[in-house]
């Protein structure tokens, strides 16, 4: 019998001056970036706690602690990277990432084919097995009002 589990992941990060804004992998141009322990790549830590919600190995806090200095500035892709190797030491395997970007400002559609040309094989899948999506919060909430990014995950793993 085959085991089949699925896991939901949430990340949200204040949008800031002088820093990077990074998404799903890709380095987004636009005047400000996520604060954040590691490059606060939302898109990836929500993917990360969904997989790992999944597999019942808690969450990327506490794998990835933001007291632990060497995660520092760490790209997000590498936690990725770490995330899956703790799962394939389980048994999982990923079966696909259904994601969602929630901005006002930038618009995010144009960079989803980078976004998943780049985490496709971080996650050992096809690109058509990682579903992104972009949408505003119609000008509501810290979103709406441009104080920060939110993005959500959902997975499938199996054994």
């Amino acid at each position: 019998m085959m085991d089949i589990r699925v896991g939901y992941g949430y990340d949200v990060h204040a949008l800031v001056e002088n820093r990077s804004l990074w998404m799903g992998g890709v380095l987004i141009p636009y005047e400000r970036g996520l604060a954040g322990h590691s490059d606060a790549d939302v898109l990836i830590h929500a993917i990360c706690d969904a997989l790992l919600g999944a597999a019942g190995l808690r969450d990327i806090g506490f794998h990835f602690p933001d007291t632990d200095a060497s995660f520092k500035d760490v790209d997000s892709k590498l936690l990725l990277r770490q995330v899956r190797a703790l799962l394939n030491e389980k048994g999982w395997r990923i079966g696909n990432v259904d994601a969602t970007i929630a901005a006002e400002k930038p618009k995010f559609n144009p960079h989803i084919p980078a976004m998943q040309a780049c985490l496709a094989p971080l996650l050992g899948v096809e690109a058509d097995a990682v579903s992104i999506k972009a949408t505003t919060s119609e000008k509501l909430g810290f979103v709406g009002r441009k104080e920060g990014i939110s993005a959500a995950a959902v997975v499938l793993i199996s054994r």
